[in-house]
């Protein structure tokens, strides 16, 4: 079982806290659902991450009214892992996971590694929108990357505990130095379950358009989230990313790093309000 990740919420009744939801044989994923105005936001977080990464626009869509879901993926947080991991598993159970609380045609949120499989989802299922923060559809695996999951797939990640290595990961993920981001790590720690390395090989040859030459739904509206101080998708790739929708917008926050929906989360959350004033609740 991946690791549960540690609330530093003092309230007992944390809406992230969410349940297992069963899905399929071998498959069950922590889930927080909460009713509301459609079309409803669902959380997609990136890889090593979990349903936490996104506790900032969660808070805030619940004092909008907004429906939203949010969830571990399958490997990550306290859902389940797969016995094999693919993208195409990740949507389908997404897929699965939407009809259980029957939401239709959702605006996706999704982070880092999260974007890809949004991008995917929308070339089969309906979708009203899809806002892709730090990250996009190729190249999205710096090359240093690669080793150091290898590394602690292997074993490295219980060395990553120690507090050293953890001060370094902090000073290198994040341009700002603040409790909400204390927060963040404290519910975000390092896995050390080896799903969630494992399931990042996945994405390292990612392609989108070698996948789909022809992709569908590029109409839909599209809001694209870079930050200046993130190296490793920059604000070139977001411009590129948001000239291959019709109906792409591209905001770029200059002193945040990968983790910008934590470090700048009122930006953040104002950004996506007006966005989906604009777009679809107009």
């Amino acid at each position: 079982m991946p690791d549960a990740p540690c609330s530093t919420t003092n309230n007992i009744e944390d809406v992230l806290v969410g349940k297992k939801i069963h899905l399929r044989q071998g498959v069950d994923l922590q889930v927080c659902h909460n009713p509301g105005i459609h079309p409803p936001l669902v959380f997609i977080h990136g890889g090593t991450g979990n349903r936490f990464n996104f506790r900032m626009q969660y808070e805030f869509a619940q004092t909008q009214s907004w429906e939203i879901l949010a969830y571990d993926l399958a490997g990550n947080g306290q859902s389940s892992s797969y016995s094999r991991y693919s993208i195409g598993r990740h949507c389908r159970d997404l897929q699965r996971l939407l009809h259980r609380f029957e939401i239709q045609s959702p605006v996706l949120c999704c982070h880092s590694y999260g974007v890809p499989i949004g991008l995917e989802f929308l070339q089969h299922y309906p979708v009203s929108g899809i806002i892709a923060i730090a990250g996009g559809t190729h190249d999205l695996a710096p090359w240093w990357e690669i080793p150091l999951m290898k590394f602690m797939a292997w074993g490295g990640r219980y060395m990553f505990h120690l507090a050293n290595l953890q001060a370094l990961n902090k000073f290198l993920s994040t341009s700002y130095r603040h409790s909400a981001m204390e927060r963040f790590f404290a519910e975000n720690p390092a896995p050390t379950d080896v799903h969630a390395y494992k399931g990042l090989e996945i994405f390292w040859d990612y392609n989108f358009f070698i996948r789909h030459p022809l992709p569908k739904n590029l109409h839909i509206p599209a809001l694209v989230i870079t930050a200046g101080q993130d190296p490793t998708f920059t604000h070139k790739m977001g411009e590129e990313l948001t000239s291959h929708f019709v109906n792409g917008t591209h905001l770029h926050f200059a002193n945040a790093g990968h983790l910008v929906m934590a470090e700048c989360a009122d930006l953040v959350n104002q950004a996506i309000a007006d966005w989906l004033t604009q777009r679809l609740y107009s």
